[in-house]
């Protein structure tokens, strides 16, 4: 089946987007609709959400495998950092049931269409670089508390973690210096995606809104900020599983949190519909590379 009536982004005039106040009431209404959105497009849930029970479960099973036990912390809690990623085909299935188009799960695929494409990945390497740099960060933090030695067992980390000096010190500083980082990934992705996916602006443009938008509504995003880090730890605590469902719900959530945040606009957004390419055959490699030689027939 092809896909059809892509919605592309709106043309932006060149200003930067307004950004309007908003209130924790205007947060129960994202998680509302946001809810609301996971019921009315329960399949998905199987190829977007799921993605974090799968990865989640990988990282746990790395720290046993690899000595990797130290990190499994850091690796977990830095997993967030890269949620909206995971997240952005919620936001288009989200953005296309407002717009009271097809739902179809293959929609979720059709950033690979948008010519925000560039934006949306530049904005994405930001965030994996933001994950790298906390992991190592997390990493030399540890070092510097207890050397380069491995725990022996989950008993004797756990032990120097909490009854040690050491251990402690780890404990306070780690999650100091995490928390900037999530802070700073707050700042860069709150709506930086959802904008992308929605007008045709560039990703330093995205990212400054998304900052603006922080500082704007500096109570109202630190309690979303909240909100999210307890549905991850509820996640985590279910021992990923629980995510299967946060995950969804936050990430449809969060694209109706873009649209109280920032004002809409007037431009209308086209329709894209991919042509479907034609059969090529083996045997007439490889002259069927150039487009004068086209002898296949369009695919049924």
């Amino acid at each position: 089946m092809a896909l059809t009536d892509i919605m592309l982004p709106s043309e932006t005039s060149g200003a930067l987007p307004q950004v309007r106040k908003i209130a924790a009431s205007d947060l129960r209404d994202a998680l509302r609709k946001g809810l609301d959105d996971f019921w009315a497009m329960p399949t998905h849930i199987i190829f977007l959400g799921l993605i974090y029970p799968i990865v989640g479960v990988l990282i746990w099973r790395a720290a046993f495998g690899y000595d990797l036990i130290p990190l499994l912390y850091p690796l977990a809690a830095g997993f967030a950092l890269l949620g909206p990623i995971a997240a952005i085909g919620l936001y288009e299935l989200s953005r296309r049931r407002e717009a009271g188009m097809d739902t179809s799960w293959k929609h979720g695929l059709d950033i690979l269409y948008s010519p925000s494409l560039p934006g949306i990945a530049a904005v994405g390497l930001l965030l994996l670089v933001l994950f790298a740099v906390w992991v190592a960060v997390a990493q030399g933090l540890y070092v510097a508390a207890f050397g380069y030695g491995e725990p022996a067992s989950w008993s004797g980390f756990l032990h120097d973690m909490l009854g040690t000096s050491q251990g402690l010190w780890l404990v306070a500083a780690g999650n100091a210096v995490g928390f900037l980082f999530a802070l700073l990934a707050l700042m860069i992705s709150v709506v930086s995606f959802p904008l992308l996916l929605d007008r045709h602006v560039g990703p330093i443009t995205a990212i400054l809104t998304s900052f603006r938008a922080v500082v704007a509504n500096p109570v109202t995003m630190a309690l979303w900020g909240l909100i999210v880090a307890v549905g991850l730890i509820v996640g985590f605590a279910t021992f990923f599983l629980g995510l299967a469902i946060i995950v969804p719900v936050l990430g449809h959530a969060t694209w109706h949190l873009y649209r109280k945040v920032i004002a809409p606009v007037n431009s209308p957004h086209a329709l894209y519909n991919p042509v479907r390419k034609g059969w090529r055959f083996g045997a007439d490699f490889p002259a069927n590379l150039f487009s004068s030689y086209r002898t296949d027939k369009p695919k049924e």
